[in-house]
């Protein structure tokens, strides 16, 4: 159920747009936890950066005694400022660009005077909160941060004037992302539930023709009559819609036209052969008229024949659902040549009744005139309905299974004239079978006899 449900092209293509759907947000969050993370860096480096350059402008313009004191004040368990003779940035090769430094001359309008150094690196492995803080603040800290830290290290050495240097030091951390279950919980499913609404919406508008397309396809097939699909759906559905009607069109019209040639070809010659019958009537030689006359009948049976095979083409009769079971018991009842009925499962088909009775009659009889018996019995497989009619004859030569299909094509050594018939019997059946969506075929029985199968679509449900 799940596989064939999977199979529709509707199905297939919400579930599309949802993982691509899936695919860009999970790409985009991606995207935007890291630019969060380096605009939350950037942030604090620049906050770190401009208490720097205030406290060092404040040494500058204090009082040698207030020094220690200023010191004192500025730091916090965030910046640790100190005050030294040596700097703690040994290299002046800044790894930040030089976005830090920028920022300390500007704050202390010194345009490069005065030697600054900047020293940025990540903090590998398992790392420790941020220094200098209490117990309290530290387990505080660590609650926060869901003890996910991943963080950056800057040190700062500033030239101070009288050869001092002011070092900085201090740690920003990247906060985790914070996952609200509930919140993102209700805002997948529920856009998830929009999407498929419109999504199946939109399929609907688009598959509906195609399916309705579909249906028409297989109930043409089926010999069924058909009105004009209505045009509808996007411009493509729209143009294969009416390429179909086009070409149902012309089907029926040719098939249409072709029977009525057949047709009257058989009707117009019963008057010039009632004409030869009464003309041959009148020879006076007894052996040249019987020879004439048995020819002009021979030739007026072939054209009942012919009208009768026309008929059989001309699908005026409306398709019906009829219970396969119960139809053929009525055949048998109908029938003057006995056949065995075997016991099949209970199903539906549809066809044209009279159509197929004349069909599975003309094939029973051949089964019982040439092969003794008919024993006809049914199964169902993939969707159709295979009729078997077996007898016990001499079968067929291989050669000549397909043969015996063309109309007027008799096996003279075990269909001659003076069993009857023309040929024309398997030739209707196949026609009016082809024309409703069936098929027939032969095969010899490998224990003698010949089977014929006769295929007929299920009734949809």
């Amino acid at each position: 159920m799940i596989w064939r449900l999977l199979r529709s092209l509707r199905v297939q293509l919400v579930l599309l747009i949802i993982i691509a759907l899936g695919i860009a947000q999970f790409v985009s969050l991606w995207l935007f936890a890291d630019e969060r993370s380096l605009a939350i860096r950037a942030a604090l480096g620049f906050e770190a950066a401009g208490r720097a350059a205030n406290v060092a402008r404040l040494i500058e313009e204090a009082p040698a005694d207030l020094r220690p004191s200023i010191i004192r004040a500025a730091n916090s368990p965030l910046v640790r400022f100190d005050l030294g003779t040596k700097p703690l940035v040994q290299h002046s090769d800044h790894s930040d660009g030089g976005l830090v430094e920028t920022r300390v001359r500007a704050l202390l309008n010194d345009s490069y005077s005065r030697d600054i150094r900047v020293e940025l690196h990540q903090i590998q492995g398992a790392i420790l909160p941020l220094p200098n803080l209490s117990h309290e603040m530290t387990e505080m800290h660590l609650a926060m941060m869901r003890g996910e830290l991943s963080a950056i290290e800057m040190n700062l050495s500033i030239s101070i004037a009288g050869g001092q240097w002011l070092n900085v030091s201090t740690r920003f951390e990247r906060p985790p992302i914070q996952w609200p279950l509930y919140s993102m919980l209700t805002f997948g499913l529920t856009a998830m539930a929009l999407l498929v609404a419109v999504s199946w919406f939109v399929m609907t508008g688009l598959l509906g023709p195609l399916r309705r397309l579909a249906g028409a396809s297989e109930r043409l097939g089926r010999g069924e009559d058909i009105d004009a699909l209505p045009e509808r759906g996007p411009q493509e559905v729209r143009e294969l819609t009416a390429g179909f009607n086009r070409m149902q069109d012309r089907l029926t019209r040719f098939v249409a036209d072709r029977t009525r040639v057949l047709a009257a070809l058989g009707h117009d010659l019963r008057s010039p052969l009632t004409a030869m019958r009464v003309h041959s009537e009148m020879v006076e030689e007894d052996e040249t008229r019987e020879s004439l006359v048995a020819t002009v009948e021979e030739m007026q049976s072939m054209v009942e024949a012919t009208l009768t095979f026309a008929k059989g083409l001309s699908g005026n009769e409306p398709m019906q659902d009829v219970d396969l079971q119960s139809f053929l018991e009525a055949l048998r009842g109908d029938m003057v040549v006995p056949f065995v009925l075997s016991d099949g499962p209970e199903v539906t088909v549809r066809l044209r009744p009279n159509a197929i009775r004349r069909a599975l009659r003309n094939v029973i009889e051949n089964a019982v005139r040439y092969g003794g018996s008919a024993t006809l019995g049914w199964i169902s497989a993939d969707g159709e309905i295979e009729i078997s009619v077996t007898d016990r004859g001499p079968g067929i030569p291989t050669a000549e299974l397909e043969r015996v299909f063309d109309p007027f094509f008799r096996l003279e050594e075990s269909r001659s004239l003076e069993t009857g018939g023309h040929g024309l019997g398997l030739s209707i059946a196949r026609s009016i079978l082809r024309a409703q969506g069936g098929e027939i075929s032969l095969v010899n029985h490998p224990d003698g006899g010949l089977i014929a199968t006769i295929r007929l679509p299920v009734a949809e449900t």
